[in-house]
């Protein structure tokens, strides 16, 4: 196994003080003696029973930890006043960018304040009296259904919606007449990681075999199918246009595009990208092509126009670039944009320009190019951020948002002609002024010299003298980038003094494949280490100590965090791992695991990887007789991505292992899945519980606007 190889400097810091308020007494949690055989290996897993999440002696120890937790947070003297500020923070207008309607229409995402999930409106014309269209907080009493994604018919008379319940991946699917918004009878269930793709008087969609009675959200899902839905018929009817029996692991995901002449499936699920095929839907004796066969690559269709279709690619391309090929001969393509020196991110056809968007040293960096490929401007951001584009080949309209750490989400309008953005709604937060903090980059090494970027963001006048407390977020994974973008819920934290750091580590995409793959499978310890150097950093360049840090990160970021506190639980004072990959022995058996693999590798591919694994999971390398930071674990009962028997089974060892005073906590939310969708007053639940927990253990009473 590659051994962890640390700069010289560490900072040394005594943690064995106990955080403040009453002892904490945690619950026993259902144990078994399981033992699992890895190549010979012996490895227990006396927590097995919590795998099982709706047992009863499993909600029993989970009410029996919500009780713990609660009873703990409920003692924090600010908990009201941390809540007040971030419902305050919250409670302004965000508006999302307008686009086009198949009928011709203007469409756009809106939330007045705080309502659990924001509405969509349609206008006849830029500036017209908006009419509510579709208000998901309708659809439940609590705002646990999200709407996860529209789509019209050709003709634009009816729409499909797609909505999740609590949090779920599961998907469903609704229809609707566009003209009056009356509901049709049409309903699909047990779809998944899909939108409805519209040919003629139905549409495509993405689904799995409906699941076991009370396994819906632990089961390993398989056999991911396409279907065709004809409006009017029952889904018993919908018929399969689509299934590889022989792959059970592997996603499909149709879309159809050049005005309905063209169908794609991508292939994914078992590679670091997707295969791809099409087939012409305007030709009935048309076969299925497969443009590519692996899943080695990104090969994406972006636009079917003029008889070709354009191709975003990384294949001999790892910074990726624009290919071109005619419809008629699909697998010829040529270059038309060739890859860069920065990753190409994004391409969006308008009436007679193309914009191009890089990512540059984690930003976004968008061109205009003309038609035949050549480059002729840049458009101008405020300042390091997040744009995204909302462009059409029929309509002269160009929209874009741009966000930062600093800088609220902002829809701009785009003049093609002049070059020009205007601003089309400002949002005015309370108590909050952008120009009152700045964001810097800086770049720091890791423990093989590898140069890691990472944001600083703080109040202006920050004194580096070592005293500043910082929250340092990370993911590191599945060539996911953190790019700058805007969060009212850190305010709070900004405007105490701390530092939000965010770095930039290997396994993402942030300078394309080569950064993805050092921190992937047996590179995996390179994104711990990134880790660990960025906290190491900001300790020897005096913007903070030890004492002073707290780490968090979610998902693959919660994974990342766990690890990383095992590894060296004096460099931080307290850590939020959420929703986080904690069993690297057994995650990829439940739900959608098994997609990670190309990321993570198994413990069934080797005993090499086995042993790696079982070097890093969080789970198997809890060290009792050292102190650890205060931490607080979340997750929730309807996480169907990360089941929460990870995060059930890591806060069980960590609470029975000899780890210091300092508390272990779980915050189990109900409800609620890995995040998406997930409603406005849960957010400002969780966020008030993560802030109190946080500043409560620096020692720091937060001073509240």
């Amino acid at each position: 196994m590659k051994k962890l190889i640390f700069p010289a400097f560490m900072a040394a810091i005594s943690m064995t003080c106990s955080a403040a308020g009453p002892g904490l007494s945690y619950p026993k949690a259902p144990t078994s003696n399981t033992v699992d055989n890895y190549f010979g290996k012996e490895v227990a897993d006396p927590y097995r029973p919590l795998e099982n999440d709706t047992a009863s002696e499993t909600l029993e120890w989970v009410k029996a930890e919500n009780k713990v937790t609660q009873n703990y947070l409920s003692q924090i003297p600010f908990r009201d006043d941390i809540r007040r500020r971030i419902t305050e923070a919250n409670n302004y207008r965000k508006s999302g960018m307008p686009w086009r309607g198949k009928d011709g229409k203007f469409y756009f995402y809106e939330n007045d304040g705080l309502r659990n999930q924001s509405v969509l409106y349609r206008m006849d014309s830029i500036g017209g009296t908006p009419e509510v269209f579709l208000d998901p907080n309708t659809l439940s009493d609590n705002g646990t259904v999200a709407l996860t994604g529209i789509s019209m018919s050709k003709d634009g008379k009816y729409t499909a919606y797609t909505i999740s319940r609590k949090g779920s991946d599961w998907t469903e699917i609704y229809v609707m007449d566009t003209k009056t918004r009356q509901l049709l009878p049409d309903h699909i269930e047990w779809a998944k990681f899909t939108g409805a793709a519209w040919h003629g008087d139905g549409f495509y969609y993405s689904a799995y075999p409906s699941p076991e009675a009370g396994k819906e959200f632990s089961n390993a899902n398989e056999n991911h199918r396409i279907y065709y839905h004809k409006l009017g018929t029952p889904q018993s009817e919908d018929v399969i246009v689509f299934e590889d029996k022989a792959n059970p692991l592997h996603f499909h995901h149709a879309t159809v595009a050049g005005d309905e002449t063209v169908l794609f499936v991508s292939v994914g699920g078992q590679g670091v990208g997707d295969g791809l095929m099409m087939k012409k839907l305007d030709d009935p004796s048309a076969q299925w092509i497969v443009i590519e066969p692996s899943q080695d690559y990104d090969v994406t269709p972006v636009k079917v126009k003029d008889g070709k279709i354009y191709y975003l690619s990384s294949k001999d391309a790892p910074l990726r670039r624009l290919m071109v090929a005619p419809v008629d001969n699909p697998t010829a393509m040529e270059v038309f944009i060739p890859e860069s020196d920065a990753p190409l991110t994004d391409v969006n056809f308008t009436q007679d320009k193309i914009i191009v968007s890089y990512e540059r040293d984690a930003s976004t960096h968008s061109y205009v190019y003309s038609l035949d490929g050549k480059q002729e401007r840049e458009i101008k951001f405020p300042t390091y951020g997040t744009a995204g584009f909302i462009t059409s080949d029929k309509y002269p309209e160009v929209f874009y948002t741009f966000t930062s750490y600093v800088y609220p989400s902002t829809g701009f309008a785009y003049d093609m002609a002049t070059g020009e953005s205007t601003i089309m709604k400002t949002p005015e937060i309370k108590n909050f002024k952008s120009e009152d903090y700045v964001t810097e980059q800086v770049f720091y090494p890791s423990a093989d010299g590898t140069k890691i970027p990472m944001f600083l963001t703080y109040k202006k006048g920050l004194k580096r003298d070592g005293k500043n407390p910082v929250y340092l977020y990370g993911y590191g994974g599945f060539n996911v980038s953190l790019t700058p973008s805007f969060s009212s819920n850190r305010l709070i934290w900004l405007e105490n003094g701390g530092i939000f750091a965010v770095a930039n580590l290997r396994g993402g995409s942030e300078y394309g494949e080569k950064w993805h793959q050092q921190g992937i499978k047996m590179n995996k310890l390179n994104v711990f280490n990134d880790f660990i150097a960025a906290a190491e950093y900001l300790v020897k360049e005096k913007y903070t100590e030890p004492s002073l840090i707290t780490i968090e990160g979610g998902s693959n970021g919660g994974l990342l965090v766990g690890a990383t506190v095992n590894l060296r639980p004096d460099l931080f004072r307290v850590a939020i791992p959420r929703v986080g990959v904690m069993d690297m022995m057994r995650y990829h058996l439940f739900t959608i695991g098994w997609n990670w693999a190309s990321d993570y590798g198994t413990s069934a591919d080797s005993p090499e990887m086995a042993d790696y694994l079982l070097g890093y999971s969080p789970v198997h390398t809890i060290k009792s007789g050292v102190n650890y930071p205060s931490i607080m674990v979340t997750t929730a009962d309807h996480d169907d991505r990360v089941v929460p028997a990870h995060s059930f089974k890591y806060a069980a060892t960590l609470q029975a292992a000899d780890t210091g005073k300092n508390p272990k906590l779980i915050r189990i939310d109900s409800d609620a899945g890995h995040g998406a969708g997930k409603p406005i007053a849960k957010v400002i639940d969780e966020y008030t519980d993560i802030y109190s927990f946080i500043f409560y253990n620096l020692g720091i009473t937060p001073v509240i606007k």
